[in-house]
């Protein structure tokens, strides 16, 4: 097969040779100005096939064919409906400013187009963004004409992700929870004063009322399917969030604080972290960074994890002493250290939220622990059996065959040291290297 008949998205040639040709060369601009934004997991809702419909979303999964250069996986046809757009956000590549290349695909190009990758097997579902183009509600009407088609025309029953619009009406945003299995908005930058600086045609307003709207949606059809059995389910997937990290001055104290707060409402199901990418250099306003933050970030999604899952507040995270993540240690391992006189913990005894905070220690592993030490008593050999990383854990736990050299006995710093990984040697060893010398001038 030729180049020529090919497109490359997502890493991956396709071919296309009977698709349309101008439909194509707008797709290769919006796949690119989508690739931005992370915030398209497919999880959290299940649409089984039926007789008389097209495609299925089985166990919440998308597709996973390929992943980005930075190691993000891409499950989804993510496009955007255009990226021409009204407001000048700083940090945006697809801002009003911006001299790129600038397409838009119609309601039918874009229907047309996700069921023709469907049916080629190359997506199960569709994540859809759009620039904002005349207003808000213009743009918003746009995406949920593309959803309602595929449900209603073309009986599609994959995984459809909307980027609600900010700033976009109560009745836009429920029309929509209709069809998409989830809704998003993007608060983009955690404060408000940062977000003014950056996107001085932006607030946080216009983004925290569509999250409203969404949650209100939600909660209301959890109701009337209690009263009434066939009532159409609405955005089953709940709503994301995604904020930027490093492009602003706020510490990792200010954001999971917010992400804290946005996880109290019982809609909200992933807060996702991007480190800035420098796209537009140009502009004075924004850092100047020679990669993206990408330790800071999964130093972020960590601490979200110890949020969601592991029990564990903000302030025992980070604080005003510790207002940053530590960059060398994941967060559960930097807490442990800050608090040495809670270890060690002892397996064969300890309660599962206090299991849970020992590192190495997982959700699945304290589940076993706790279920296995009914029957019997649990040694080195069957913590590594169940699953613990005992390179980590056994600095801050006791069972019967663990020596007694504990963090206390070692010292939270000796454990750190023992633990952080020593930076690679630049040369080989094993390498002959001959130094010669300079001939000193005469």
């Amino acid at each position: 097969m030729s180049v020529s008949n090919t497109i490359r998205i997502f890493g991956e040639n396709i071919p296309v040779e009977d698709m349309n040709e101008n439909v194509l060369a707008k797709l290769k601009i919006l796949a690119e100005s989508a690739k931005y934004d992370v915030s398209c997991s497919s999880s959290g809702t299940v649409r089984r096939n039926s007789p008389g419909t097209l495609g299925n979303t089985v166990g919440g999964w998308g597709i996973c064919h390929s992943f980005a250069e930075d190691g993000r996986c891409i499950s989804l046809l993510k496009i955007m409906l255009t990226n021409y757009c009204i407001y000048d956000c700083a940090y945006c590549i697809n801002r009003r400013s911006n001299d790129i290349p600038r397409a838009t695909l119609s309601v039918s190009e874009l229907v047309d187009l996700t069921i023709e990758f469907y049916r080629r097997n190359y997506i199960e579902g569709l994540f859809l963004s759009s620039g904002v183009v005349r207003n808000p509600d213009y743009t918003m009407e746009r995406l949920v004409r593309v959803a309602k088609d595929l449900r209603l025309i073309h009986r599609f029953n994959g995984y459809i992700h909307l980027k609600s619009i900010p700033g976009a009406s109560r009745e836009l945003v429920n029309e929509a929870g209709l069809y998409a299995d989830r809704l998003s908005v993007n608060i983009e930058i955690p404060k408000e004063e940062n977000l003014k600086l950056l996107a001085p045609e932006k607030d946080h307003q216009s983004v925290y009322r569509p999250m409203h709207y969404i949650q209100q949606g939600v909660l209301t059809n959890k109701e009337d399917r209690k009263k009434f059995r066939h009532t159409p389910r609405f955005a089953p997937a709940g709503q994301s969030t995604q904020m930027i990290v490093g492009a602003t001055s706020e510490s990792d104290k200010d954001i999971l604080y917010l992400s804290s707060s946005l996880y109290r409402h019982p809609t909200m199901r992933r807060v996702y972290y991007s480190g800035y990418i420098s796209v537009n250099t140009y502009d004075k306003r924004l850092p100047a960074l020679k990669q993206p933050p990408l330790v800071r970030e999964n130093r972020l999604y960590q601490a979200d994890w110890l949020l969601r899952f592991y029990q564990f507040k903000v302030e025992e995270i980070v604080d005003d002493s510790y207002p940053d993540l530590d960059l060398e240690i994941d967060p559960k391992l930097g807490w442990a250290l800050r608090h040495p006189e809670q270890f060690p913990v002892d397996i064969n005894r300890a309660g599962y939220e206090m299991i849970l905070r020992v590192p190495g220690i997982g959700v699945k592993s304290a589940r076993f622990i706790v279920a296995s030490r009914r029957f019997s008593k649990l040694g080195f050999y069957e913590l590594k059996k169940i699953g613990v990383v005992m390179k980590k854990a056994q600095y801050f736990i006791t069972c019967n065959e663990l020596p007694t050299w504990t963090v206390n006995e070692l010292t939270p710093l000796g454990v750190r040291k023992l633990l952080v990984p020593k930076p690679k040697k630049k040369t080989d060893e094993r390498q002959l290297i001959l130094e010669f010398k300079e001939p000193e001038n005469e």
